[in-house]
């Protein structure tokens, strides 16, 4: 059971979730937090030592929560390709967001690349387990007979990764997301392509 000082910063801190995806870190400023929360500026830094540590923690929020939402899509497959499709189709639609604003964890590489370093390694580690757990499932499906041997893991799962975030850009951009239909169903023919 969290402590009422412990409810009220989970609640700055969902509060400012979809802020700092839809504005950016350097583009949210603390008057924005305390216009979406009601809260005094007093009540927030009880709870942030400064906007830098709210920053810091948002964004860790927002990561995982995203990383969360993605595995449980990927729970529901079966196999490991019914779990790379799952994968794939959790990005079916890049307009309506799971967090709005895009996708945070591209969203906050693009930010942070060079102005936050702290953030940059904290999107690169996001980045590294998400691209193991896709290699670990090819893997599996290669070793299980599910796909062929001539399927590079590492190289699948990285392309996979940069043609579905940058989709998303592209699609946000345009706003349409008819061309990412076609590239989620590009990326299903070629796993299929590999399969056995």
């Amino acid at each position: 059971m969290l402590t009422k000082a412990e409810k009220t910063k989970q609640f700055i801190l969902e509060t400012a979730v979809p802020l700092y995806n839809e504005k950016g870190i350097s583009g949210v400023n603390i008057d924005d937090v305390l216009e979406a929360t009601k809260l005094t500026k007093g009540c927030l830094y009880g709870h942030f030592e400064n906007k830098d540590d709210l920053s810091e923690q948002v964004i860790d929020l927002a990561l995982k929560k995203v990383s969360e939402k993605i595995r449980e899509a990927v729970a529901k497959g079966k196999t490991p390709k019914g779990k790379l499709i799952a994968f794939i189709d959790f990005y079916k639609n890049p307009i309506e967001t799971f967090i709005s604003g895009g996708c945070p964890i591209f969203n906050t590489a693009v930010e942070s690349d060079d102005n936050y370093p702290v953030m940059k390694k904290k999107v690169a580690k996001v980045l590294r387990i998400g691209q193991e757990e896709l290699v670990a499932l090819l893997k599996e499906g290669i070793q299980i007979g599910e796909f062929s041997k001539d399927l590079d893991p590492a190289v699948f799962a990285f392309k996979m990764v940069a043609a579905i975030e940058g989709g998303i850009v592209m699609c946000r951009v345009m706003e349409t997301a008819k061309p990412m239909q076609g590239l989620l169903k590009s990326l299903k023919m070629e796993l299929e392509q590999y399969s056995l």
